[in-house]
């Protein structure tokens, strides 16, 4: 190919084929060419030129140049020459000047054995490099979508998939539990990720991933794939059990039953893709109430009591309805949780009962231990709901004094106590938090209270790497599955009803903080 001998033409015609084979640029593998042509000729010049090669695009005839800059005194006349031999070299140099670059016509010459295979070497990695570029530009435009392709091998129990121009992975954790796959089957996956790296893309499939289904629900349903119908949100335990929410946009559709299709068809189509995977299919709704009885079928709701502030639920229901509710290991209460990303807390109607009486106890006790008040009136002012001290600090005499039962004297006596309690306990937890010995920077921390310092500090979290080191769920609280049984984890911070995406936001900053220090 790089023999003088060889038809000048063939050069063209060899790019022509490698770029359709490939599918790259004509023009790349012909700039690897001359690329490769360069560093042969180096070999034979010697290695301090600086070698251009240009290849004629329509003739095939190649031309070497020494590439040479226009100094006053050229001390190096392999990379220098002087602004008169510039001149005289060609006419079109007649208007250079100091400091310009200029070409020198190099003698044409046979390649060694050596010399051609350094450009044979350097024109195939650019052409493998070229490949694999293309390759990833070609997938990275298919993140987000479902792939097909055949089994090619298994590797320690991850699955390599054959993709026809390249291979993709499904790891062990991104496989459906108990699937039954072998060598050879045509498998359909989900695209999470393409990464370029050095030896070419990695592509990465997923069975396991809630996505998955929602894709497989576009591909059956047709309302959805033209913008009718609408997936909110979707959770999946794998191989067990799903959730997924659709809202109609054209509300005269029942976006439920179109997803379920006729005789239940198109959900039967997901759950045989998905190994038989039971499917709950969840009607949308702006009102978490509705919504999260909804998401708890078939158990029946009595009431819900929304907390928006906080994102929780508490879900009263009967006795009867508790473990259809809660589900087998937790199951169902936990994918209704993923799928409406409220924290919800079930109990029957006499725990909410024993809930609201104690609540309303430890409310009074505070209002009478506190501002020294009578048990009459401290009932009264929870009653009207006033929950803390800081409620009634924070109100005016004229709110107050609506009240029946309390005039506008006693009015402005509580708000008072109520300011009076607030410094006394402010002061009270500064030299707590000193006493702690929290350190200054977890102190100045952006975002958390006096009363949060305390608790952090009572928890031996004293410095702010000891809180960048916490998890979210360490502050607000998790549910967890022991035993069966799905046992309330509680937070540190969980009494000051802090959001899951205020805990992520401290901790980042804190992160944030200690890297940068």
């Amino acid at each position: 190919m790089l023999n003088r001998r060889a038809d000048k033409l063939e050069l063209l015609r060899i790019a022509e084929a490698v770029a359709l084979e490939k599918s790259i640029d004509k023009e790349l593998i012909i700039n690897s060419m001359e690329i490769g042509i360069a560093k042969a000729a180096k070999s034979k010049f010697g290695q301090d030129n600086e070698i251009k090669v240009q290849i004629d695009r329509k003739s095939g005839n190649i031309e070497i140049f020494r590439q040479l800059t226009i100094v006053e005194k050229p001390e190096n006349l392999n990379t220098e020459i002087s602004l008169k031999d510039a001149q005289n070299l060609t006419d079109e140099n007649k208007d250079k000047k100091l400091g310009d670059e200029v070409l020198q016509v190099l003698p044409s010459f046979d390649f060694g054995r050596i010399a051609a295979q350094t450009a044979k070497q350097v024109i195939s990695f650019n052409v493998r490099e070229a490949e694999r570029e293309r390759q990833f530009n070609d997938f990275i435009d298919k993140k987000d979508t479902i792939l097909s392709g055949i089994i090619k091998r298994l590797e320690f129990g991850n699955v390599i998939v054959d993709l026809g121009k390249a291979e993709a992975i499904i790891q062990k954790n991104e496989l459906i539990p108990r699937e039954n796959i072998k060598t050879g089957d045509r498998i359909k996956a989900y695209c999470y990720d393409v990464r370029r790296e050095t030896r070419g893309q990695q592509i990465f499939l997923s069975r396991a991933h809630p996505k998955f289904m929602e894709k497989l629900f576009i591909q059956e349903v047709p309302e959805i794939y033209d913008g009718l119908i609408e997936i909110k949100s979707s959770s999946r335990d794998p191989g067990s059990r799903a959730k997924i929410c659709v809202k109609a946009i054209d509300t005269s559709l029942d976006p439920v039953g179109a997803c379920v299709g006729m005789r239940g068809s198109r959900v039967q189509a997901v759950v045989n893709e998905l190994q038989g995977e039971k499917i709950d299919i969840v009607n949308w709704s702006e009102d978490p109430a509705i919504l999260v009885a909804n998401a708890l079928s078939p158990a029946e709701i009595q009431r819900v009591n929304v907390d928006n502030d906080s994102k929780k639920l508490d879900v009263i229901l009967s006795e009867e309805n508790l473990s259809k509710a809660i589900g087998r290991r937790g199951q169902n209460v936990r994918l209704a949780t993923k799928l409406i990303n409220y924290e919800i807390n079930i109990m029957t109607d006499q725990e909410d009962s024993e809930k609201r009486q104690l609540e309303f106890k430890e409310k009074t006790e505070n209002f009478v231990k506190n501002l020294e008040l009578d048990e009459t009136l401290g009932q009264l002012l929870v009653a009207e709901g006033f929950s803390t001290i800081d409620d009634i600090k924070d109100s005016n005499t004229e709110t107050l004094s609506k009240i029946e039962g309390i005039e506008e004297d006693t009015a402005k006596e509580l708000i008072e106590r109520a300011n009076e309690f607030y410094l006394k306990d402010q002061e009270e937890i500064s030299n707590k938090i000193k006493d702690l010995g929290l350190e200054e920077q977890l102190i100045n921390h952006k975002g958390l209270t006096l009363g949060m310092l305390v608790t952090l500090g009572e928890q031996k979290i004293l410095k702010l790497s000891d809180f960048a080191d916490l998890s979210s769920d360490e502050l607000t609280g998790t549910y967890d599955i022991i035993k069966g049984e799905r046992v309330k984890i509680k937070g540190y911070l969980e009494d000051f009803a802090l959001q899951k995406s205020e805990a992520d936001e401290l901790i980042m900053s804190a992160r944030d903080k200690i890297y940068k220090d």
